[in-house]
């Protein structure tokens, strides 16, 4: 069986969360998974009702957040990430499936961002692991 996965990839900061997209897709790939949809959103503010519409699709066994929130001058990034990963665990409840965390951030430079790159790859591999073992 492979396991299908759909992908909620935000916009914002898409110089970074294409390259992230890119390598969640190709580990997904290498662990035998296939990402069968994607909806893109204009930041990770705005990703929970994406990924109910993914959730509510019976062909998608996981959906994997792509997302990049930078430090500014303000505490938005801080509030930004605890309201999307506390509507991402509400939702993976509600629905039996699982959403897996690839937003990086907050409280970090673009520098740091570039860095951290991986969190999308991280996140197809719990994704697959929980779809795996649940």
């Amino acid at each position: 069986m492979t396991i299908k996965i759909g992908f909620v990839v935000a916009e914002f900061n898409r110089d970074i969360t294409y390259q992230m997209e890119i390598l969640g897709e190709e580990h997904a790939k290498f662990l035998g998974a296939e990402v069968t949809e994607k909806i893109y959103v204009p930041g990770a503010y705005d990703m929970p009702l994406a990924i109910k519409k993914l959730l509510e699709n019976k062909d998608i066994d996981a959906v994997v957040t792509v997302g990049c929130v930078i430090e500014g001058d303000t505490s938005h990034d801080e509030v930004v990430v605890a309201q999307v990963t506390r509507k991402m665990t509400d939702l993976s409840l509600e629905y039996g499936k699982p959403v897996a965390l690839g937003i990086s951030g907050p409280g970090m430079t673009r520098m740091q961002a570039m860095e951290r790159m991986d969190y999308a790859k991280r996140a197809v591999e719990a994704a697959v692991k929980i779809v795996q073992r649940v």
